[in-house]
Formats: C-alpha cells, sequence, structure tokens
C-alpha cells in the first residue's frame, strides 16, 4: 500500500510542472505482469522515474511485493536531484545525496 502511495505521488509530482511550460513525454514504457511489473516515465523538463518490482512469496500467507527504482527531477534552484529506493518488507528505503543518512 505505501508503495501505492509512493508511486501515486511522484506521478502527480510529474505533472506538477509550471503552467507557463508544456511538458512533454519523451519516453513511457510499461510492463505489467501477474506477479512483477516495470515502469519508466521521462519527460522533457530533466524529470525521470523508472521502477521494478515483483511479488515475493507467491501464493503463501506472508507474501508482499519489494520494489526498486529511482526519480529526479530539476528543482526551482536549478539542481537535478535524485532519489534511489526500495520498497519492501522492510519499509521504504530512501538514499539520495540530499538526504541525511539514517
Amino acid at each position: 500500500m505505501k508503495f501505492v502511495i509512493v508511486f501515486v505521488a511522484l506521478i502527480a509530482l510529474t505533472y506538477a510542472a509550471p503552467p507557463s511550460q508544456e511538458a512533454q513525454v519523451l519516453r513511457q514504457d510499461s510492463q505489467v505482469g501477474p506477479s512483477e511489473f516495470s515502469h519508466i516515465l521521462e519527460i522533457n523538463d530533466g524529470t525521470a522515474i523508472q521502477a521494478q518490482g515483483h511479488l515475493e512469496n507467491e501464493g503463501k500467507e506472508n507474501a508482499s511485493i519489494a520494489v526498486s527504482g529511482s526519480y529526479k527531477y530539476v528543482a526551482d534552484d536549478g539542481i537535478t536531484y535524485q532519489v534511489d529506493y526500495i520498497a519492501d518488507k522492510n519499509g521504504y528505503q530512501p538514499s539520495g545525496a540530499h538526504l541525511p543518512i539514517a
């Protein structure tokens, strides 16, 4: 469930470009299967999202989804920020040069 919230928030961030400029999708590809998926999205403003996930312990009581990916964007200060992450049974684990080390 946490993954869905994070994924929707990232997609919303992608489309939140200032109204004065028209964002254009440069690349978008999604592959979805019964127990795995991958998604790539690149926008002309420097925003990029990629994620892949798979079902762990499929068919068992402790089944869960494991997702890894990254997203990057150019902030108002002109700096490109990138976050790499893993989201699995251990929770959401982001890393990035601008993030504090946990």
